[in-house]
């Protein structure tokens, strides 16, 4: 299976990755998708979303949105949580995970994407090098097209698992409580 499919990390929840150990390991910006991977899919920036935006922030890190949603959805968000933002971006394809870093002043090397699906956020994410940390999604319900990707996911997820395992790697690393 190509290992492009792959995140590098999984871990539950945006919320519960322990930024500070990222940044302490030389990471300095970070790509998040929206929907279900920071809210509920069309909801809002909560006090939630805006309180991790404000703690990256004084940690040091640059942020951008990347959404394939309009402007209309994610301006708002952005600037309720004071970060940059690529709209129809387009994912998975390469240009908008480029720009993100462009916009940060970030590389490759230095970036982390952060996102609840593998063939739009985590594939085009790995597909320019940069480390992924799939989420899981926040709500159950999603649009049709995403829960038959969610499918097809399930295979994937399932050989990542077992390359883990076989490679004696963990699935979360950056786990915070």
């Amino acid at each position: 299976m190509n290992s492009n499919l792959f995140p590098d990390e999984r871990i539950d929840l945006s919320y519960h990755i322990d930024f500070e150990t990222l940044y302490s390991e030389g990471m300095r910006g970070l790509i998040f998708d929206i929907d279900n991977t920071l809210v509920p899919h069309g909801a809002p920036a909560d006090d939630r979303a805006i309180a991790l935006f404000r703690r990256l922030h004084a940690i040091g890190y640059k942020t951008t949105l990347l959404s394939n949603n309009g402007d209309a959805r994610v301006k708002p968000f952005a600037e309720l949580v004071e970060a940059s933002y690529l709209c129809k971006a387009g994912k998975p394809k390469k240009a908008g995970y480029l720009e993100s870093m462009k916009r940060m002043g970030t590389t490759e090397k230095n970036t982390v994407f952060i996102g609840d699906q593998i063939f739009t956020d985590c594939w085009g994410a790995k597909r320019v090098g940069i480390y992924t940390i799939m989420v899981g999604k926040i709500h159950p319900k999603e649009e049709i097209q995403i829960v038959l990707k969610r499918m097809l996911e399930f295979f994937v997820l399932a050989a990542w698992k077992l390359d883990r395992k076989a490679s004696g790697r963990p699935e979360a690393i950056h786990f915070k409580e």
